[in-house]
């Protein structure tokens, strides 16, 4: 059972995030924004972090690299539906800068299982 951080800044996607991970055996820990999840990670650290990328305060890729630079080793799975920002390839850049995975939003809970699990092992 991993500890997992999911930053969305969507309550419903949080919401929905939380059951599947939680349906796999995990232990979820939500955070609204990038400057939310940075402190509950560094208050208690996770295994595995899950974040947006289009999101107020403080952006996923922002959040994706203050991660990856204080947490050497850190996994981060990074999600993205595009929203508003039309063609933007935002989940390549993010894995470019260093996410293990990247998911399309909307995802299936299979498809959102297998990657925590790659990263994982």
């Amino acid at each position: 059972m991993a500890r997992i951080l999911v930053i969305d800044d969507e309550p419903m996607m949080r919401e929905t995030l939380h059951a599947m991970l939680q349906s796999g055996g995990h232990r979820v820990v939500a955070a609204v924004d990038g400057r939310d999840g940075l402190a509950k990670m560094r208050a208690e650290r996770a295994d595995l972090v899950i974040t947006d990328i289009i999101m107020p305060e403080m952006e996923g890729v922002e959040a994706l690299l203050t991660l990856l630079e204080e947490f050497p080793g850190l996994k981060v799975i990074a999600i993205s539906g595009g929203g508003r920002t039309g063609t933007h390839d935002f989940l390549g850049v993010a894995a470019k800068l260093g996410a293990a995975r990247t998911l399309q939003k909307p995802f299936s809970r299979a498809a959102l299982l297998e990657a925590v699990e790659a990263c994982l092992s």
